[in-house]
């Protein structure tokens, strides 16, 4: 889509010019929606005819995933904290349970860079980055901090982390044990998306063939013993954030998800054991309408995906349940009172699309850390969604309009094109391999770059009304530099209180599993009792896998 596309023109009914207008992800928008635009039944692979929008908490789930949606059942208020030391992070976990009281809240775990690479702080690489972005995380004593005094056996917990995720959640299941808890009452999601990853935002540390394998293992995992837990949160919100356009980040995403489930039928996984444990994870744009069509696009293609391609017979396993979160890509650094506008629109525009969980971003994000007083205006967005404006009264207010019906369409059907176009190369690993991805999304970041230039995307505050620019001012979080030194100094006297031999015993039998192909989750979770560091855990599997290094023609 050219920027010269903005200037064409329609004829109205009664023969004017009448300017046409392009969404975000480049569609035309027309002047009026009626009827005969809007498809009401659709072929499946089986050859029957299916009801295209249906009633909510039906096949093909258009309208929603449950009957009576938010009128029934509230999405969960999930709230993003992690910076400096474990300690830090707890406080913040805990400030945010006191002001989440009745509503439905859950924690939602962000860690440093050294941490989400599987990195230990003391790592020369970990130099300057340690509890910058996130909490750093290096061993089972640090995730007793962490979740010190909460009841994570009844508060659901998520933890953002990718690469070293099978660690983490290793290190999080064996702190529980050790508080004496029921594994099988812990709930929560593990984000453990690593395909995006290699799309997107660069935090893998083994090939793709020997990552998928790990998520393949910590879904197993959870099948057998953490019935609760969502093994894998499938991306799209890193691919969005990278400069996809809605449509690529709604075929991508649903496509990686296809990825897991043949990685795990190959395994010998029953669909039905483990598919109602997958979970999903979009971003909430500025484009209002094209975000909340996206949503029901997706459910769409996923419960199709479910029953027809992989024969799954459970309703649960056809169910796309996801979480949403606003686009931090579009909060600008000009004018950021400003965000607090476009988080609450990207907000509603995610219920209205029918999330099951929502993160709210802060306003001042863009700058750094968000603060205290920033966060709460971000978690008072929610409560004033959610008890003020009407929108859960009724299930799907927005079906049935022949704009969002026709929209939603027309992006099932480029996203299933592009999906064909994934099958076509060999799936998700082998268009990795290829810089398909990668490629598809430098594209269309680059197109918006070009039309934000030019001046047909306006940015409020950046391209267009820039005056008082200079006067918006928030207060920056900062993290001083001695919360770096205290993490090593923990690190280091941790090490040496420990058995050392009983760290060799450990990192050989990660070794060995490893080698042996071996499902990794239970020599993980020996390791984090036996003390062992993220670091060395991670490095153990290095041994045998190897470190990726993106390819040449990236």
């Amino acid at each position: 889509m050219s920027t010269s596309d903005h200037q064409s023109t329609a004829r109205s009914s009664d023969g004017s010019a009448d300017p046409t207008t392009v969404s975000l992800s480049g569609y035309v928008i027309d002047r009026l929606y009626g009827p005969d635009r809007v498809e009401t039944t659709s072929p499946g692979n089986s050859g029957e005819t299916h009801t295209r929008i249906g009633e909510p908490g039906e096949y093909p789930y258009t309208r929603g995933i449950h009957p009576g949606m938010y009128r029934t059942r509230g999405w969960t208020m999930r709230q993003f904290a992690g910076f400096g030391s474990a300690d830090d992070t707890n406080a913040r976990f805990k400030y945010l349970l006191d002001n989440a009281k009745g509503t439905n809240t859950g924690l939602s775990t962000a860690f440093d860079l050294p941490t989400l690479m599987g990195r230990d702080s003391d790592d020369n690489l970990s130099l300057g980055e340690v509890g910058r972005c996130g909490v750093a995380v290096d061993t089972i004593e640090d995730m007793h901090r962490l979740y010190a005094d909460i009841p994570v056996d009844e508060v659901t917990v998520s933890q953002t982390i990718n690469g070293p995720a099978a660690v983490i959640w290793a290190m999080y299941i064996a702190m529980a044990q050790q508080r004496g808890m029921d594994i099988t009452k812990l709930g929560g999601t593990l984000q453990n998306d690593i395909l995006k990853e290699f799309h997107s935002q660069n935090e893998f540390i083994y090939p793709p063939e020997a990552s998928v394998k790990l998520v393949v293992d910590t879904i197993e995992y959870a099948a057998q013993h953490l019935p609760r837990w969502n093994s894998v949160s499938i991306s799209g919100y890193h691919i969005r954030e990278a400069g996809s356009t809605a449509t690529q980040e709604l075929a991508f995403t649903l496509r990686d998800g296809m990825e897991y489930v043949e990685a795990a039928m190959k395994r010998g996984l029953e669909v039905d054991v483990f598919a109602p444990r997958l979970s999903f994870f979009f971003n909430s744009h500025n484009e209002f309408f094209e975000e909340i069509c996206k949503l029901r696009a997706a459910r769409r293609i996923w419960a199709a995906a479910m029953k027809e391609r992989y024969g799954a017979q459970n309703d649960r396993s056809l169910l796309m349940r996801t979480h949403v979160q606003t686009a931090g890509c579009s909060l600008t650094e000009q004018q950021p009172l400003n965000n607090v506008v476009r988080v609450a629109y990207q907000a509603m525009a995610g219920v209205l699309g029918g999330c099951q969980s929502l993160h709210t971003d802060s306003m001042d994000e863009t700058l750094g850390l968000p603060t205290e007083t920033s966060v709460r205006v971000a978690l008072r967005t929610q409560q004033i969604l959610n008890e003020e404006t009407g929108v859960t009264r009724t299930v799907d207010p927005l079906g049935g309009s022949w704009y969002v019906e026709a929209l939603t369409d027309r992006m099932q059907e480029d996203a299933d094109a592009i999906i064909s176009e994934i099958d076509g190369m060999g799936g998700v690993v082998a268009g990795i391999h290829k810089g398909y991805f990668r490629r598809s999304i430098a594209e269309a970041s680059y197109r918006f770059g070009q039309e934000m230039e030019a001046g047909d995307r306006v940015i409020v505050g950046v391209n267009a009304f820039t005056d008082g620019n200079e006067d918006q001012q928030v207060e920056i979080l900062q993290i001083p530099h001695d919360v770096e030194a205290g993490q090593v100094d923990r690190l280091t006297e941790f090490k040496k209180r420990r058995d050392n031999d009983a760290v060799a015993r450990a990192t050989d039998a990660i070794r060995a599993a490893a080698k042996n192909d071996d499902n990794l989750m239970h020599t993980l979770i020996e390791g984090a009792h036996a003390n062992c560091t993220l670091g060395e855990m991670v490095q153990a599997m290095a041994d045998v896998y190897g470190r990726y290094m993106s390819g040449p023609e990236w």
